[in-house]
C-alpha cells in the first residue's frame, strides 16, 4: 500500500482504478475502509483514500491532530500519487478537511463534495463531542453510534439482533485515535477559508443528521461562492446507511460537465 511521510506522520492510502483523481477523506473514528462501497462504483476515476493519523495504518507522534495538518496530508497524498488536482469528497471531519483544503489550495481541487461538514463547532456540538469522549472512556461509544448516526431508514428494517450485531462490529471498527480526532472536531473553525473556495461544491446534508444541524449546512452553502445543496434521506452515517444512493449523488456531481 502506498505511503507518504510528513515530519513524524506516515500516511497510508489506498489507490485503485484509472482516470482523474478522486480523493476520499473519512470521518471521525473511521478509516479509508469507510469508502469501499463508493470506491466499488467509482468507475473512470483513480480513487485515493487515505487514513488519518490514529486510523487504519497511518501513524504519527501521538500529539494533537489539526485540520490544517490533515489538509496538508491530503495534499501530500496527491503529490505522492502524481496528481496536480483531484475531486475531493469528505464525510464529517473529512468534509471539514476537504473544505479547508479547497479553501487554502484552490488550485489543487476540481470539485468538492462536503457531506455532514460544518463551518464552526458551536456549543451544542462541543457538548456532543465531550460526551463522545466520555463514552470512549467507558467503552460504550459503539453502542451509541447507531443511535447517533443512523436514520429512520435503518431503524425501520433493524431488529434487536441485527442492531446488537452492528454494535459488536463497530466495537472492532472504532479506531485507536478516535479520541484525538474528536478533539479535532471540537476545534473546527472554517470561517476564515470558506470564502476562498473557488471549486464547485456540493454541500450534501442528511435529513436526519443529529450532529450537524440544518442551519450549519445552510451556513456552509452561504459562505462558499460556488456551492449548491442536496439532501439524502439518512442519518449522519449516510455513506454506510444508504451507500448506493450516497455514491450516486457524489459521482453524478463530480462526473458532470462544468
Amino acid at each position: 500500500m502506498p505511503k507518504v511521510t510528513l515530519e513524524d506522520t506516515v500516511v497510508h492510502y489506498g489507490r485503485t482504478g484509472d482516470g482523474p483523481a478522486l480523493l476520499l477523506l473519512h470521518g471521525t473514528a473511521a478509516s479509508r475502509e469507510q469508502w469501499e462501497p463508493l470506491t466499488a462504483q467509482a468507475n473512470g476515476f483513480t480513487v485515493l483514500a487515505s487514513d488519518f493519523p490514529g486510523s487504519g495504518l497511518s501513524t504519527d507522534g501521538g500529539g494533537p491532530i489539526t485540520v490544517e495538518a490533515l489538509a496538508a496530508q491530503a495534499e501530500a497524498v496527491l503529490d505522492h500519487a502524481g496528481f496536480a488536482t483531484a475531486h475531493v469528497v469528505g464525510h464529517s471531519l473529512g468534509g471539514v478537511v476537504a473544505a479547508h483544503f479547497a479553501g487554502t489550495r484552490p488550485d489543487r481541487v476540481g470539485k468538492a463534495v462536503l457531506h455532514a461538514a460544518w463551518p464552526v463547532t458551536d456549543v451544542r456540538q462541543d457538548a456532543e463531542f465531550r460526551y463522545w469522549l466520555d463514552l470512549l472512556e467507558t467503552g460504550t461509544f459503539a453502542r451509541m453510534l447507531p443511535l447517533m448516526a443512523l436514520g429512520p431508514r435503518y431503524w425501520e428494517q433493524a431488529t434487536t439482533e441485527s442492531n446488537e450485531q452492528l454494535v459488536k462490529t463497530l466495537e472492532t471498527v472504532i479506531q485507536p485515535g478516535a479520541d484525538r480526532q474528536i478533539a479535532t472536531d471540537r476545534a473546527v473553525d472554517l470561517r476564515p477559508v470558506l470564502g476562498r473556495i473557488t471549486a464547485p461544491v456540493l454541500v450534501l446534508g442528511s435529513a436526519h443528521d443529529r450532529i450537524v444541524a440544518a442551519d450549519q449546512q445552510r451556513a456552509l452553502v452561504a459562505a462558499i461562492p460556488d456551492a449548491r445543496a442536496a439532501e439524502i434521506d439518512a442519518g449522519h452515517g449516510a455513506p454506510a446507511e444508504l451507500p448506493d444512493e450516497f455514491a450516486r449523488l457524489v459521482l453524478d456531481f463530480v462526473s458532470a460537465a462544468p
